[in-house]
């Protein structure tokens, strides 16, 4: 019996799928840079090998978008090498608007087409879980979020939908040649989510706008990469206006036959879980593919 790869395997989507599968009875091999069942770099190719032997489809994602164009082709290198190794199924989490020249994950979508295999992309919308699990958290736990999003709006999509979707186009049929865009029933804006967590966790929880230079600012004096402030700011700020990222789509419904699950249905089922439990140990951020 041979392998579904799941690479990124103890991210916010990755140790989803890999629970589903484990638990409907699918061998699965979780590879990541530390934590998986093997560890695997995308920067190091001398570690894939065994990585991809003996593996019947995969799971494919870009654990962090590489600024710089050399570094855009390696998940299309991967996602070659598996296909050499013999996988015939290929799933790709890429982004909105990946499937566009100049995209940073346009390469691995291109890639993944072109293997000559079974594919699936998914191009989720912002994740529910970076309030959660994510880059959003410490500012719930705060009770103030900080944001340069302005009175902007998404339709914030929880990485459980993401998880479903993958499972079913990775062991089921219909799937082939699909190209998802993936997002939760409404758009909201981060006034609205901020109040659906604090009333499912009982406590006030607000957010303020900040201008995006002085977000910036506020990113890199915290030692993040000016490159990556930049570019999450960017993301952000495109919201303000109701830009791209804040579009309503039906590829949860499609994909599934029913509808993506609520923020509020989210929000209630962290709080339960204790997500937002100071001492709770989170995964690794799921920037959740914004647009």
């Amino acid at each position: 019996m041979t392998n579904i790869l799941v690479l990124g395997g103890t991210g916010t989507t990755g140790r989803r799928i890999a629970h589903r599968l484990r638990a409907t009875g699918h061998p699965v091999r979780t590879a990541a840079r530390a934590g998986a069942d093997l560890a695997v770099d995308l920067t190091a190719p001398a570690g894939w090998p065994a990585a991809v032997a003996d593996v019947s489809a995969a799971y494919l994602m870009e654990p962090a978008v590489p600024a710089d164009a050399a570094g855009r082709e390696r998940l299309a290198r991967f996602a070659a090498d598996v296909v050499a190794a013999g996988a015939r199924r290929l799933v790709l989490l890429s982004a909105p608007g990946g499937g566009e020249p100049g995209h940073p994950l346009y390469a691995a979508e291109r890639a993944v087409r072109d293997a000559g295999v079974e594919w699936t992309i998914l191009r989720p919308n912002w994740f529910a879980q970076n309030f959660s699990e994510g880059i959003w958290r410490r500012g719930i736990l705060d009770g103030t979020l900080t944001l340069p999003a302005g009175a902007g709006r998404a339709p914030f999509l929880d990485a459980d939908d993401i998880a479903d979707v993958a499972v079913a186009a990775l062991t089921g049929t219909g799937h082939h040649g699909r190209a998802y865009e993936l997002s939760g029933p409404r758009a909201i804006g981060f006034g609205e989510a901020t109040e659906i967590i604090g009333a499912a966790l009982g406590r006030p929880v607000r957010y303020d706008d900040i201008e995006p230079d002085a977000f910036v600012e506020r990113q890199t004096a915290a030692g993040v990469p000016a490159a990556v402030a930049r570019m999450m700011t960017g993301l952000l700020a495109g919201l303000r206006d109701s830009g791209p990222g804040s579009a309503v789509t039906d590829g949860v419904e499609r994909a599934l036959g029913r509808p993506a699950r609520s923020f509020e249905d989210f929000a209630a089922a962290a709080a339960a879980a204790g997500a937002w439990r100071p001492e709770a140990v989170q995964s690794s951020p799921g920037i959740g593919n914004p647009a």
